[in-house]
């Protein structure tokens, strides 16, 4: 696995386990303990807990449209586990350091979703009743993410004492799922490719501060709009009942109260 995080002697090393990314990670990891210990205890619990909230594609097409957030919550084995969440620690550590929690929410639950409905088509071409789980398609955004934004950012493979671009790693791991393809692992291999697409999507079409952060802004724009509509036509019908006491008064073209007493050019009237 590579190392990431601040640049250290040429050698991405390890990033800081904080923010989004340590919250992603803990959710994670509970998760899976918590459906390991329900388990335990009850495995037909288990049993109807995991199928709720497993991605089964014949399920979500008949209305269980919750299982596109959920499967990336849900892990089969401790190593397996163990890896994604590295994995995730180590990619999310290093994009949010420098795009932000809120940049780094979005591209995971763009790249989860893309890698869902991946694994569902495929799954349906395929006629396999398969079950999905796993943030692996999430992960492959983040890397796609990676490779595309730092391609020339050079890191140490571990355990090989070897230097490699992030570009060059983005392509082997691309390979490997297309290889994939051919292998019984297909609804797998093309959910992480579906992934790898979307986070794609996302990097070159998403406002660069998030998606979140754009649609906060056009909503505040599109209600002092409304607002500033709304004092125009207030002005008018103040001025419609002025003048019906014989007297004018002034707004500007934002519907502000013009006080003939005062220099036009004084900025420091109330707006």
């Amino acid at each position: 696995m590579a190392r990431f995080g601040s640049r250290s002697g040429g050698i991405l090393n390890f990033g800081d386990f904080r923010g989004f990314t340590r919250d992603l990670v803990l959710w994670n990891l509970g998760a899976y303990f918590l459906l390991a210990l329900l388990g335990l205890a009850s495995p037909h619990g288990y049993a109807v807990v995991f199928d709720a909230l497993a991605l089964t594609p014949g399920l979500f097409l008949h209305g269980w449209i919750w299982q596109i957030a959920t499967y990336p919550f849900l892990h089969a084995g401790i190593l397996n586990t163990a890896f994604e969440l590295l994995s995730l620690w180590f990619l999310g550590s290093f994009l949010e350091s420098n795009h932000g929690a809120r940049w780094l929410m979005e591209i995971f639950a763009v790249s989860a979703l893309g890698a869902g409905i991946a694994a569902i088509l495929m799954a349906l071409a395929l006629h396999a009743p398969v079950t999905v789980i796993g943030c692996w398609g999430a992960i492959f955004g983040l890397l796609i993410a990676f490779g595309v934004l730092y391609a020339d950012t050079e890191f140490m493979m571990f355990p090989l004492p070897m230097l490699i671009k992030a570009k060059y790693l983005v392509a082997v791991y691309m390979l490997i799922a297309l290889a994939m393809l051919f292998s019984t692992d297909k609804v797998f291999a093309f959910s992480q490719l579906g992934g790898a697409l979307f986070g794609y999507f996302y990097i070159r079409f998403a406002p660069r501060r998030g998606i979140t952060t754009a649609g906060s802004k056009q909503y505040f724009d599109w209600r002092n709009r409304y607002y500033r509509w709304k004092r125009k036509q207030a002005a008018k019908k103040f001025q419609v009942y002025m003048k019906k006491q014989n007297r004018d008064v002034n707004f500007d073209s934002e519907g502000r109260y013009v006080d003939p007493d005062k220099d036009p050019n004084d900025r420091s009237r109330w707006n």
